[in-house]
């Protein structure tokens, strides 16, 4: 045997064990973050957002989670919503969404039957009804 010959092997079983960490590390990393809408006010700053995360759509309002739903048509008319309430306080705001998120949306709503201003207003009007004392 050679005096190199542990040496070698000693430095393949290195490599293979920081294969198997790096391995490890990539199959525990979590899921990538997608960002899919933006409500921002005049100055630029992020009033509320949308993005997918492990096949949830994930709403965002004033840097706090509002909620997760599998369902892009209850995030969208949120958000559209939330920017309506915005416009008639009298606060400028751009909403910018994605392609992704719109046709998710609107493939919903067709599921149901409806299109997807059709869905946003049922949303709206049984916020309307939650909102109100009973």
């Amino acid at each position: 045997m050679s005096i190199t010959s542990k040496s070698r092997r000693d430095a393949r079983k290195r490599r293979e064990e920081r294969a198997r960490n790096q391995a490890e590390a990539n199959a525990v990393a979590p899921s990538p973050i997608e960002p899919h809408a933006e409500l921002r006010d005049a100055q630029k700053q992020l009033l509320a957002g949308i993005v997918r995360r492990d096949g949830q759509w994930v709403l965002g309002l004033d840097g706090r989670i509002a909620g997760e739903s599998d369902s892009a048509a209850r995030v969208l008319a949120l958000i559209l919503r939330a920017a309506e309430l915005h416009d008639r306080a009298g606060t400028n705001v751009k909403l910018v969404y994605s392609d992704d998120l719109k046709h998710a949306a609107q493939a919903e709503a067709a599921e149901q039957g409806l299109t997807f201003d059709q869905f946003r207003a049922q949303l709206v009007d049984s916020l309307a009804g939650t909102a109100e004392p009973h």
